[in-house]
C-alpha cells in the first residue's frame, strides 16, 4: 500500500494555505472567493482545503484537474487549437477570484518528453491576457495567490526518495510538525522582514556573485525593494528582488536540474551581455532551453534571489522548483528567473504604472518566469550607491 500522510498533517497544511498564505500572510476573509486548482492525485488535500475555506466563511470554486491529460492535448491539438484563448471564461475568472490556491501534484514528471517545445511555448503565450488581468488586480491589492506541493510516487522517485521521505520534507518545510504551523509562519515572516529592512536600507547599486563557473554582476536599479515572506509560495524562505534587467553582465552556472514543461534541463550555463542572454547551454534539454529563451523577453532577468540556510528547513533536493528554489542545505541557494519581473519590487505606486513606465524602469515583462537554481558555495558583494563595497552573503548566510 502506498504511503499516505496522516490526516492531521493534511489539515494543518490546508490551514497554512488558507489561513496564512492568502491575503499576504493574513488569511482569507468571509465572503471572499477562493479558486482551488488541484490535480486529481491530490484529492485528499482538496477536501481539506475546501473544508478550510468553508469554515472561514468564504466561497470555494473548484478546478479539479485530471492527471496526465496535458500530453493528449499537445498530441492532438492543431495550431488553431493551440492558439485558442477563451476570453470570456478567463475574464470572468479574473473578475470573480479574490484568491487562488494552486497545488502541484504530478504523476508523471516526464509527461511532455518528445513534445515539440514550440507547441508548449505557444500555448503558454496564449494566456498572457489572463496573467495581465490578474497582475493588475494584484497590484491594486484585490487579489493574492499561493502554491503548494502534494508529493506523488513519481515526484518522489524523480528526487531519489521514497514517498514517505518526500512527504517528510513537506511536513518539515511547512511546519506541519508543529501543532500551530500558522504561528510558526508568522514568526518566520517577522524574521524575514527584519532582514529585508536591512537590505533595503543599504541602498545597493549592483550585486556581484562569484561561485564555481560563475561571475555575474546585477544592477538593481532605482526604486527597488527586496521581497519575501508574503505567503506567495508555501514554503518560501527566500529574499528576492526584481532588478533592472539592462545591467546584467557575466556568466552563471546552475548545478540544479530544471523541470520545465514536463521535461528536464540539466547543467545550465547562461552568459549575459548588456542585460541579454547571449549564450545558453545545457548538457541535457538544450532544445527546450533554447525555445524557452526564444519567447519574447525570456532572455532577460526578472528576479534575483538568495536563501539563508538558517531559515530554510529544506535539506534535500526535491526535483520541484517550488522547493528547490528555497533549498537550505549547507550553502542555501541563489537563483534567478528569466522572464517576467515582480512588479511588487517597485517602491512607487504600482497601480498607476503604465506599460511604458515599467519599460522605462527596467522591469522585464514576459509570459515566462522561470527560476533556475544554484546551490554551490558563493559570495555576493554589494556595491552601494556611494561606491562602497560590502559582502552581504557568503556560503549560505546573509552577513548583514
Amino acid at each position: 500500500m502506498t504511503y499516505q500522510p496522516e490526516q492531521i498533517y493534511i489539515d494543518r497544511y490546508a490551514a497554512v494555505l488558507v489561513n496564512y498564505a492568502l491575503n499576504s500572510g493574513h488569511g482569507i476573509k468571509p465572503d471572499e472567493v477562493v479558486f482551488l486548482q488541484v490535480p486529481e492525485s491530490a484529492k485528499l488535500l482538496l477536501l481539506a482545503l475546501n473544508r478550510a475555506v468553508l469554515q472561514a466563511g468564504a466561497h470555494p470554486i473548484i478546478q479539479y484537474v485530471p492527471d496526465e491529460m496535458e500530453r493528449q492535448f499537445f498530441e492532438y491539438a492543431s495550431n488553431h487549437q493551440l492558439e485558442f484563448f477563451p476570453t470570456a471564461f478567463y475574464k470572468g475568472r479574473a473578475i470573480q477570484a479574490d484568491h487562488t490556491i494552486t497545488i502541484i501534484a504530478e504523476t508523471n514528471k516526464h509527461e511532455l518528453e518528445g513534445i515539440d517545445p514550440k507547441k508548449i511555448m505557444t500555448r503558454r503565450s496564449v494566456r498572457k491576457p489572463y496573467q495581465k488581468w490578474l497582475n493588475t488586480k494584484e497590484n491594486n491589492g484585490k487579489y493574492t495567490w499561493t502554491l503548494g506541493l502534494y508529493p506523488t510516487e513519481s515526484m518522489a522517485k524523480e528526487a531519489g526518495m521514497t514517498l514517505e521521505e518526500c512527504w517528510s520534507q513537506v511536513i518539515k518545510a511547512c511546519y506541519l510538525d508543529f501543532i500551530d504551523p500558522v504561528t510558526q509562519w508568522k514568526s518566520l515572516t517577522t524574521d524575514l522582514d527584519r532582514l529585508k529592512l536591512k537590505l533595503n536600507k543599504l541602498k545597493i547599486a549592483t550585486l556581484r556573485l562569484t561561485a564555481v563557473n560563475t561571475d555575474l554582476t546585477i544592477k538593481l536599479g532605482t526604486d527597488r525593494q527586496w521581497l519575501g515572506g508574503s505567503g506567495r509560495n508555501i514554503p518560501s524562505f527566500e529574499l528576492f528582488i526584481s532588478p533592472d534587467w539592462r545591467g546584467t553582465e557575466g556568466y552563471i552556472y546552475f548545478d540544479q536540474p530544471l523541470y520545465y514543461a514536463g521535461q528536464v534541463i540539466k547543467d545550465i550555463t547562461l552568459e549575459f551581455k548588456k542585460g541579454l542572454v547571449i549564450n545558453a547551454t545545457a548538457k541535457v534539454g538544450q532544445n527546450i532551453l533554447t525555445e524557452m529563451i526564444n519567447v519574447k523577453n525570456a532572455n532577460k532577468i526578472g528576479e534575483y534571489s538568495l536563501t539563508d540556510t538558517r531559515f530554510s528547513r529544506i535539506d534535500k533536493y526535491m526535483a520541484e522548483t517550488l522547493y528547490d528554489e528555497n533549498f537550505g542545505g549547507h550553502y542555501g541557494n541563489t537563483h534567478l528567473a528569466l522572464g517576467s519581473a515582480y512588479q511588487e519590487s517597485f517602491t512607487g505606486n504600482i497601480s498607476k504604472m503604465k506599460t511604458a513606465e515599467w519599460t522605462k524602469h527596467g522591469f522585464n515583462q514576459s509570459v515566462i518566469h522561470t527560476d533556475i537554481i544554484a546551490t554551490t558555495p558563493r559570495l555576493v558583494v554589494a556595491t552601494l550607491i556611494d561606491n562602497t563595497n560590502i559582502a552581504i552573503y557568503r556560503d549560505g548566510r546573509f552577513l548583514i
